[in-house]
């Protein structure tokens, strides 16, 4: 299921908009059914912390209908850092200290309160936003509550799903607090979903060949790397694609564990009747590797950019123009640090505001962009972003770009647009690893069979 992401500014436009209804109240009742099921019976001491803007106020009202429902509710403000008992022991504390308007890091007696709350051994209730986590970036803000549980108002906020955020949110929900977004403020950010694009999951006809499926070329496999290749391959071919050519800069001709990929000069590779373009895994930065980017770039076939592909692209303004210059879709892959260096910038710079450097992206390069990491942020070529809540810690190794950048060329391939191939290619390879269900250990190469059958379970619905 997906569901809508709204920045603090469209926030604020709705809830303008919706002056006449009783938000706070609504909200207040929300948290406080959601408060009272997270309390265990025997444990009926609430801890209440209440900030001074908005925020507080939903808390105020929490704690007294918690009150009315029979729980001992202690309501705490700032001023009250000092005197909180240090051995109580609490059924659930509700973070009411600071919600979406905070743009200063927590200090003095509020990081007294934070620091509190987090040394609590019970569930913890954020309302909106844990206090400390920027709403539109996810960063925490000096320090930050360490919700079990958060309940958010009106709609997601993009600062719930990616960076810091997931490490502090726990379980999410939403209170829509009776509203009406859709007529309010149409939505241009969304969490990643197959149900997105619906319309083209569709199971194959029986009367089917693999010209159909598409072909699609890897280019990459310099010397020392070509494993990198290999595994976009491997992982295009698994992934629908009919033909996988891999073109390696290192030469190589069978790959033992997949016959099925043919392996060629690059030249060569660039030479067939190609549906969709993969550059970059273990390409190297030679001026061989170079031309090979130049020369996709300068192709009207979709393509995915990886890896030494950007790196090349961030250091040489020809390729930088041909690039924003292309009209067949270009997908754009890069981890945090390969941003900065196509946007110019320090890599803490990108992260402090991952969906505004991920925009940035896709307007100068004029492509679909994923900046991975925790919450991978999406921005499509129209404007439309995703924000995909798929993955896990585990994918934290080597390769796993590679894995993601042959199963994009494999949906390229397949015909899907730009914009569809990068947020269900995405949301995929974060599921593939949630499938596997290792954890620490896991492998990219490990990730290639389930993301096979989660693909072949959304085609055959």
């Amino acid at each position: 299921m997906t569901l809508p992401i709204y920045l603090t500014k469209d926030i604020r436009r709705i809830e303008a908009a919706a002056k006449d209804l009783p938000l706070m109240q609504r909200a207040a009742e929300a948290a406080a059914e959601l408060a009272s099921r997270l309390c265990a019976d025997t444990a009926k001491d609430v801890l209440v912390l209440a900030g001074p803007g908005d925020n507080g106020g939903d808390a105020r009202i929490v704690a007294e209908l918690l009150r009315q429902k029979f729980f001992r509710v202690t309501l705490a403000t700032v001023a009250d850092a000092a005197i909180l008992p240090v051995d109580k022991r609490w059924g659930l504390v509700v973070d009411g200290l600071f919600g979406i308007g905070l743009a200063r890091d927590i200090e003095g007696e509020f990081a007294k309160l934070v620091n509190y709350a987090n040394a609590q051994d019970c569930p913890r209730l954020a309302l909106d936003v844990p206090s400390g986590i920027a709403a539109d970036t996810g960063r925490a803000l000096g320090r930050a509550v360490r919700a079990t549980h958060t309940i958010t108002f009106i709609a997601l906020k993009p600062g719930l799903l990616t960076l810091d955020g997931p490490d502090h949110c726990g379980e999410v929900s939403v209170a829509g607090l009776g509203l009406d977004l859709h007529k309010l403020a149409r939505a241009t950010g969304w969490t990643a979903a197959p149900g997105l694009f619906a319309d083209v999951l569709k199971a194959r006809p029986q009367n089917f060949h693999k010209g159909l499926a598409g072909s699609v070329a890897i280019l990459g496999g310099a010397q020392g790397m070509t494993g990198a290749a290999l595994l976009a391959a491997r992982a295009a071919l698994k992934l629908g694609a009919g033909r996988v050519y891999v073109g390696m800069l290192e030469e190589l001709s069978l790959d033992p564990l997949t016959p099925e990929l043919m392996l060629r000069h690059p030249d060569d590779a660039l030479g067939q009747d190609l549906d969709a373009l993969v550059a970059g895994p273990g390409l190297g930065q030679s001026e061989r590797a170079s031309a090979l980017v130049g020369a996709v770039l300068a192709s009207d076939i979709p393509c995915v950019l990886d890896a030494d592909a950007l790196n090349l692209i961030a250091e040489d303004s020809g390729l930088r123009a041909a690039c924003a210059k292309r009209r067949a879709d270009t997908l754009l892959t890069p981890h945090p640090a390969e941003a900065a260096r196509l946007l110019g910038a320090k890599t803490a710079e990108v992260q402090a505001d991952r969906l505004a450097a991920a925009r940035r992206l896709s307007t100068e390069l004029n492509a679909h962009v994923v900046l991975k990491g925790n919450g991978s942020v999406m921005v499509a070529r129209d404007g439309h972003w995703f924000i995909n809540t798929s993955g896990n810690p585990g994918m934290a190794s080597a390769g796993m770009g590679d894995v993601l950048a042959g199963i994009l060329g494999a949906l390229l391939a397949q015909k899907l647009s730009g914009e569809a191939a990068l947020v269900l290619g995405v949301h995929l390879h974060g599921l593939a690893a949630d499938e596997a269900g290792v954890g620490v250990g896991l492998t990219a190469s490990e990730l290639i069979n389930p993301a096979r059958a989660i693909w072949n379970r959304w085609l055959n619905k």
